[in-house]
């Protein structure tokens, strides 16, 4: 059995969100997510050799909290966010996942193709936007931000 690094993440909740309650497809998404980086992610706090970590991620007073703890569930730190960076790009998000869900019932290939192409591109772009307000407290690689970016979409859901 080989050894796993121990900057990972090894479980994750999504505790408070913003919705009045998540929809049976925000449901899906945060269950894939939370299942994708628990198989395979990449998760360091700066400065800190303390891992694998614990994270509850929710939405709290107009902030996204990212309270992280260690394997035995000891309150390592909180950091919070300020929501406005990720409103346009969650609303824009939601948006192209609608358009996506109603392509695949009776768009083309290449017309589901394209939607797919850009709900991806701005998909990547929060993950960017994520991973660039959390500079210098947290670091984590591209596929582990893409699905943080997720469940941050996911305390957002209202469908």
């Amino acid at each position: 059995m080989t050894d796993k690094p121990r900057n990972r993440l090894i479980a994750i909740a999504l505790g408070q969100g913003l919705g009045p309650g998540r929809s049976a497809d925000a449901e899906h998404e945060r269950r894939v997510a939370i299942y994708d980086l628990l198989e395979e992610n990449s998760f360091a706090l700066e400065g800190r050799e303390d891992g694998p970590y614990r994270l509850e991620l929710s939405a709290v007073e107009g902030r996204l909290v990212f309270d992280i703890r260690n394997e035995a569930g000891e309150p390592l730190i909180a950091i919070g966010l300020a929501l406005s960076p990720f409103r346009r790009i969650i609303k824009d998000y939601f948006l192209m996942c609608e358009s996506y869900h109603q392509a695949i019932r009776t768009a083309t290939p290449s017309q589901i193709e394209t939607i797919d192409m850009a709900r991806r591109a701005l998909h990547n772009e929060g993950s960017e936007i994520l991973r660039e307000r959390l500079a210098g407290k947290a670091a984590f690689d591209f596929d582990t931000g893409r699905r943080l970016f997720t469940l941050v979409s996911v305390l957002h859901w209202r469908g």
